[in-house]
């Protein structure tokens, strides 16, 4: 029994270490080649689709922001849904499509989410690239040209710009963990672009080839930026990465803002992988480590934690090794608490603003795998309020 006991807490310890230190590592030591170049003057025909609900505080600066892109219009449609949106959004689409010719407007008189508002648009797409975005995301100039330059390499299949998160007047220690986890992120994010085998795109910037679509699922909730990029790769095709291709949002305004959201992103990206098991063990044996090692792993840790205290609790006796190990848990847990109870304070240190922050996420994804349990999520939500 007791070699048992030891056995699991070692094996859950280490999957642990290895989702949030060595997978970064390997990934990126084994992504360290050079790319072949490109044309950067390539201007595929590209659709930009985004769906918005109740966004008339950012839909007008995000139009105007598209509207200064440095591309050749002539090849370029905008796609904007409005999903019965009930403030001014549907307002302010109606006259911004008078002044744009690019711009085509889809008023839904039926909300229905996301997901449906997204599989109508690109029913009505005209152009070979897809480009999606969200309201409250901001181009830089060339994003675009450098979004989509790469669909020159016919194996190409799908491409992920980079999201760079700013401050707005939000609690201090909240969106500075945040950006850093981000950045965190983001190496990964460029790492598994090189080896085309990026899981998980930056919702607010990334592009596919149309005839690569599938539909997004509308009976039960998912994550639509995954689902798409899963459904990519599941049909032999890389999805890379460009740091190039930039865009910019805020950090949500507030932390339970954020930690709603990552409960409601944790539940639908339970349901999603249901509809790609083939890449769980796929014959591309590194887009399968990459998914167990990037995704599933993370998603289970708040329990490994748990079993790694009750099981270090249990065998704590015995060797002194295990007794440094429950003292080094025992300190983390402390000084994430203690984050928890300075955030509306002046005092920000990330000594403790971290582990509070990796332990907030952590927790979210446990809810969210309790809602997916529980069918508790659904297909469409409230956005996230703007600033």
């Amino acid at each position: 029994m007791e070699q048992i006991v030891t056995f699991l807490l070692i094996l859950f310890l280490v999957l642990v270490i290895h989702s949030y230190v060595l997978y970064p590592i390997i990934i990126k030591i084994i992504s360290q080649k050079k790319e072949n170049g490109v044309n950067n003057f390539y201007n595929p025909a590209v659709s930009i689709v985004l769906s918005a609900f109740n966004e008339d505080k950012v839909i007008r600066s995000r139009i105007e922001n598209l509207a200064e892109q440095n591309y050749n219009f002539s090849s370029l449609e905008v796609l904007i849904g409005s999903d019965n949106s009930n403030d001014r959004t549907d307002e302010i689409l109606l006259e911004l499509q008078n002044k744009y010719s690019w711009l085509r407007v889809f008023l839904f008189d039926k909300r229905r989410g996301k997901a449906a508002v997204l599989n109508d648009l690109i029913e009505n797409a005209k152009n070979e690239i897809l480009v999606f975005t969200d309201a409250n995301t901001q181009f830089d100039n060339n994003a675009l040209l450098e979004l989509v330059k790469k669909f020159q390499t016919y194996y190409l299949g799908g491409i992920c710009g980079r999201l760079i998160l700013q401050n707005p007047n939000v609690e201090k220690s909240y969106s500075v963990e945040e950006k850093s986890y981000w950045e965190y992120e983001t190496v990964i994010k460029e790492a598994e672009g090189k080896k085309g085998i990026l899981i998980g795109a930056n919702g607010g910037i990334y592009a596919i080839r149309k005839k690569l679509f599938t539909k997004i699922p509308t009976d039960k909730a998912v994550t639509d930026d995954l689902y798409i990029t899963l459904s990519v790769l599941s049909q032999g095709y890389q999805f890379s990465y460009n740091p190039n291709a930039v865009a910019f949002e805020e950090v949500a305004s507030s932390i339970i803002s954020e930690y709603k959201r990552k409960i409601r992103f944790a539940a639908t990206n339970f349901q999603t992988i249901f509809y790609f098991k083939n890449l769980l063990f796929n014959k591309n044996i590194l887009i399968s480590f990459a998914l167990w090692s990037h995704k599933i792993i993370r998603w289970f840790t708040f329990i490994f934690l748990l079993f790694i205290f009750i099981l270090n609790v249990l065998v704590v006796e015995d060797k002194q090794y295990f007794r440094i190990l429950l003292y080094v848990q025992c300190v983390f847990y402390l000084f994430a608490f203690s984050g928890f109870a300075l955030r509306k304070t002046k005092l920000k240190l990330k000594i403790f603003t971290i582990p509070f922050y990796f332990l907030m996420t952590n927790v979210a994804m446990f809810i969210g795998l309790l809602k997916f349990i529980f069918k508790k999520h659904k297909a469409y939500w409230q956005s996230t309020p703007r600033s």
